[in-house]
């Protein structure tokens, strides 16, 4: 199934920005085969939806590591391993925002 969401916040700019939509697959064949750079979008406990860039696959947790564009972002760093089970699906598309 595809999924289209819109960007909020400034964690994967300068690649995205707010407003940005992106097509995202909830299917699993794409969920089990992530790559360090993919862009996933999963659920976190206490953050809500977030999106971010595969910094590392940990096959012996089943889990990955995420990094954000922006310096600041907060990824793996402070989040610790993302689970496979809080992904909710793997970037397809980036659509950016229209400019004036």
């Amino acid at each position: 199934m595809l999924q289209l969401l819109k960007v909020t916040g400034e964690s994967l700019s300068p690649l995205y920005k707010e407003g940005d939509f992106v097509v995202i697959t909830t299917l699993p064949f794409f969920l089990r085969r992530l790559r360090q750079g993919n862009i996933i979008v999963f659920q976190h406990g206490l953050y809500g939806t977030l999106i971010k860039i595969v910094e590392r696959v940990l096959l012996d947790e089943d889990a990955v590591y995420v990094i954000g564009a922006n310096e600041d972002s907060l990824d793996s760093r402070r989040l610790g391993p993302i689970s496979r089970a809080a992904i909710k699906g793997r970037v397809l598309w980036h659509i950016a925002k229209p400019t004036h």
